[in-house]
């Protein structure tokens, strides 16, 4: 196993359980005593946890992966929800795009679009098929280069967990500006409250998006579904669609449905 994936599945034990054992995580990941508390150490002066006796504890009060331990969670559930996403967006239209790992797919499936990449004379005086509005830096590092495509960066500052700006100059950018469709990322969506992410900043930035949207779509994959987080961002009434994988229940599905959610499930 790589020194990657080993960090990856210890952020993964202690996201999960608040706490990693040294001994309990060798045996788990079939590697030496010494290698875990190596790992730990330097993920300690990442300061992506707290060392203790023994092992390590989540940092702070809350704990969020950072987005780059994230990459590999559900990824192919992910990567088919974003190509979902990408259909309900039409040419010429303006988006809307939070951060997150499914935030990214979409992006990239928007991307690579045949109808959005067709436009040849894109960025030679022609007009870009589609303006994409995102506070996630690493969205707009992968779409800036996308002449086809017209990118609106707002200010704000930046988290390093999610790569997302937040503040009043996010939200100042964000008040003067509307959009067609607004995708919303989010780290837990409840059958009956509305969707949900860790951090107030970007709960506030989400929140500003959907009301400045003409159509909201929350993607999100099952295992988020039925769950909550510390900060709302809307309603279901605010909600247009919830792009997801199979993985949801009949039930859930029922339940959204009945809230005038439009589900899709891929």
């Amino acid at each position: 196993m790589s020194r990657d994936a080993r960090w990856n599945a210890l952020l993964e034990l202690v996201g999960k359980n608040g706490r990693v054992d040294v001994e309990d995580a060798a045996t788990a990941l079939d590697v030496s005593a010494a290698t875990i508390r190596r790992d730990l150490d330097q993920l300690a002066e990442q300061q992506l946890l707290t060392r203790t006796r023994g092992g390590a504890v989540a940092h702070g009060v809350s704990y969020e992966l950072a987005l780059r331990y994230k990459t590999g969670r559900h990824a192919p559930e992910k990567q088919a929800i974003g190509r979902a996403v990408s259909e309900l967006v039409a040419v010429g239209e303006v988006v809307g795009l939070t951060g997150g790992t499914t935030l990214t797919e979409v992006a990239r499936s928007l991307a690579v679009r045949s109808d959005v990449v067709g436009d040849s004379t894109a960025g030679m005086g022609g007009q870009p098929t589609l303006t994409v509005v995102t506070n996630a830096l690493n969205i707009a590092n992968e779409l800036v280069i996308r002449p086809q495509i017209k990118i609106v960066v707002t200010g704000g500052v930046a988290r390093p967990q999610s790569y997302e700006l937040t503040g009043p100059l996010a939200s100042g950018v964000l008040g003067e500006i509307t959009l067609d469709v607004a995708v919303l990322g989010v780290n837990a969506i409840d059958t009956e409250r509305g969707a949900y992410v860790h951090h107030e900043g970007e709960a506030s930035i989400n929140r500003l998006l959907a009301q400045q949207a003409q159509r909201v779509v929350v993607a999100a994959d099952s295992s988020k579904i039925g769950k909550r987080a510390f900060a709302r961002v809307c309603g279901l009434a605010q909600i247009d669609f919830l792009v997801t994988d199979k993985g949801i229940t009949p039930e859930a599905a029922a339940r959204f449905t009945e809230a005038g959610v439009t589900v899709v499930a891929v």
